[in-house]
C-alpha cells in the first residue's frame, strides 16, 4: 500500500485551513494575565497566561492604536480576539482585535496612567501656572457654539463688564474629532495674539464624554499655551487631565466667567477710591515741599547769595600763594641738583676712563698671547715626546731588527716548542708580511726538559 506524503508546508497550510473555518474560533473572549511583554513601535507580540497554560498573542499596529491604557507586565486583561495559526511554523495563536483591563474600566485605567505620566512630567507644577489677568479686554471661548457653556460665559461676563469682547472659537467636545478641534482652536488662539484669557468648558457627562479633555494632546497644547487657560469641564465632582494642566480651573462655566472677568461696577468704585486717595497723598506732598520751598527762600544763601561763595574765593587765594612759593622753592632745589650732578660728571668724564681702559685691554691681549704661544709650544714638545717613545714600543720596530711572530693553526701565538709539531702547518708574521712554513723537525734547547729548566 502506497501512502502519498504531505510536505510540511503542505500540512501547516491544511491545519490553517481548518482553524480559519472554524466558526468557534472566529470571535474568541479571553481572559488571562499579560505575560513576555515589550512595547514595540510597531505590531505587538505577547503572550496571555493563567495558571497552567500559556497562549501566543499578536495585535496589530492598527488595533494597539485604539486602545487606552498602557498594556504592562503581569496585567489582567480582558481580550477579544480569533485563533489562527502562524503558516510557517505551524503555531497557533491568537490575533487581539480588542483589549481592556480586567476589573477596571479601560478609560479609568488610562486616565490614571496618563496623569502619573504628565505628573511626572511637570506639567502640572504650580510653578508653570500663569496669572489670569485681572483686568482683560478679550477673552478666546474654546467650546461647542450650539451648546449652553458659551452662552452661561458670556452672561457671567456681560453682568460684570460689558466692556469685555469675547470671541467664540468652536469646536467639537466630544468624540473622536474632540480632541485634534481643541488643540487647533488652542494653537490658532495663540497664533492670533491679542487674547488675555482662553477659557476651555464644556457641560457634564460621563468619563466617555469627556475623554477628549484626558487626551495628551490636549494636555500638551494647554501646557505649551502663552494665552492663560481656565479650564471649566463638567461638573464640580468631575476632574480632567485639563483640568490639572490649566492655570486655574473653574467648577461651572459661570465660574468661569467670573473668574475671568472683574466687575466693572466694583472697579469703577476701587478706581475712584484710589483716585481720591491719590489726590489726598499729592496734595500733602505738595505743602511739604512748598513748606521746605519757603523755609529755603528765607535762609542766607537765596538772601544775600555773594557770601555762599567769599569763603572759597578766600580759599583760592591763600592755595594759590601756597602753590607759587611750593613751586619756587621746587625750582630752587632741582637747579641746585642740576649743578651738583654737572660737577660730578666733568670729575668723572667717560674719556679718561676710555682711555685707560684701552691701555690695559691692550696690556692684557699682549699677555695672553704670550701665554697661549707658550702653551702651544709646550703641548708641541710634550707629543713629539710622547711619539718617540710610543714608536720605540712599537712591536713592528722590534721586528724591523729581525724579530717574527709565528702562529700554529689553531692561529694561536707559539711561544714555546711544544706548541709544534712535526708535520703541522705555522704562520709567520714578519715586520713587512706573513710566510707559511711546515714544521719538518722540533729541537728542544739543551738544558729545557718537561718545562723545567
Amino acid at each position: 500500500m502506497q501512502h502519498e506524503y504531505l510536505t510540511v508546508t503542505a500540512l501547516n497550510q491544511y491545519i490553517n485551513q481548518k482553524f480559519e473555518r472554524d466558526p468557534y474560533l472566529k470571535r474568541v473572549y479571553l481572559t488571562g494575565e499579560i505575560s513576555n511583554w515589550r512595547k514595540r513601535p510597531g505590531h505587538q507580540y505577547f503572550s496571555v497566561k493563567d495558571d497552567q497554560s500559556v497562549i501566543s498573542a499578536v495585535m496589530w499596529k492598527g488595533q494597539f492604536a485604539k486602545i487606552k491604557f498602557t498594556p504592562e507586565e503581569g496585567m489582567k486583561v480582558l481580550i477579544t480576539g480569533r485563533i489562527s495559526t502562524f503558516p510557517r511554523s505551524g503555531q497557533y495563536q491568537i490575533y487581539v482585535e480588542g483589549m481592556e483591563p480586567d476589573g477596571v474600566g479601560n478609560l479609568y485605567i488610562a486616565y490614571e496612567q496618563l496623569k502619573q505620566k504628565l505628573y511626572q512630567a511637570g506639567l502640572f507644577d504650580p510653578e508653570h501656572k500663569q496669572v489670569i489677568p485681572r483686568y482683560p479686554q478679550r477673552i478666546a471661548v474654546i467650546t461647542s457654539q450650539s451648546g449652553a457653556v458659551i452662552r452661561d460665559i458670556i452672561d457671567a461676563v456681560r453682568k460684570r463688564d460689558p466692556k469685555i469682547q469675547i470671541v467664540l472659537f468652536p469646536a467639537a467636545v466630544q468624540g473622536d474629532k474632540a480632541a485634534p478641534e481643541i488643540v487647533q482652536q488652542i494653537e490658532r488662539v495663540n497664533q492670533i495674539g491679542g487674547f488675555d484669557t482662553l477659557i476651555i468648558g464644556r457641560g457634564g457627562g460621563s468619563i466617555e464624554d469627556l475623554w477628549p479633555f484626558n487626551e495628551e494632546s490636549v494636555a500638551q497644547a494647554i501646557y505649551a499655551s502663552q494665552v492663560p487657560i481656565i479650564s471649566s469641564v463638567g461638573h464640580q465632582t468631575d476632574n480632567t487631565i485639563a483640568d490639572f494642566v490649566a492655570d486655574i480651573r473653574a467648577s461651572t462655566p459661570t465660574q468661569a466667567g467670573v473668574l475671568a472677568s472683574p466687575v466693572l461696577s466694583e472697579v469703577i468704585a476701587q478706581l475712584r477710591t484710589e483716585q481720591a486717595a491719590l489726590e489726598s497723598n499729592m496734595n500733602h506732598i505738595l505743602r511739604l515741599q512748598q513748606q521746605r520751598l519757603d523755609q529755603l527762600q528765607q535762609t542766607y544763601v537765596f538772601q544775600q547769595p555773594q557770601r555762599l561763595y567769599e569763603t572759597y574765593v578766600q580759599q583760592c587765594d591763600q592755595l594759590t600763594e601756597r602753590l607759587q612759593a611750593t613751586m619756587q622753592q621746587r625750582l630752587t632745589q632741582e637747579q641746585n641738583r642740576l649743578n651738583l650732578a654737572t660737577n660730578n660728571l666733568r670729575s668723572h668724564s667717560p674719556q679718561t676712563m676710555i682711555q685707560s681702559n684701552q691701555r690695559e685691554l691692550a696690556y692684557q691681549t699682549q699677555n695672553l698671547r704670550q701665554a697661549i704661544t707658550q702653551l702651544v709650544t709646550e703641548d708641541r714638545d710634550r707629543l713629539a715626546n710622547q711619539v718617540a717613545a710610543l714608536d720605540h714600543l712599537s712591536p713592528l720596530k722590534i721586528m724591523s731588527r729581525g724579530y717574527s711572530l709565528v702562529h700554529d693553526h689553531q692561529d694561536q701565538l707559539v711561544t714555546t716548542i711544544d706548541q709544534v709539531h712535526p708535520g703541522e702547518q705555522v704562520t709567520i708574521d714578519f715586520s713587512d708580511g706573513t710566510a707559511t712554513a711546515d714544521v719538518t723537525e722540533v729541537t728542544k734547547n739543551k738544558g729545557v726538559h718537561d718545562g723545567k729548566h
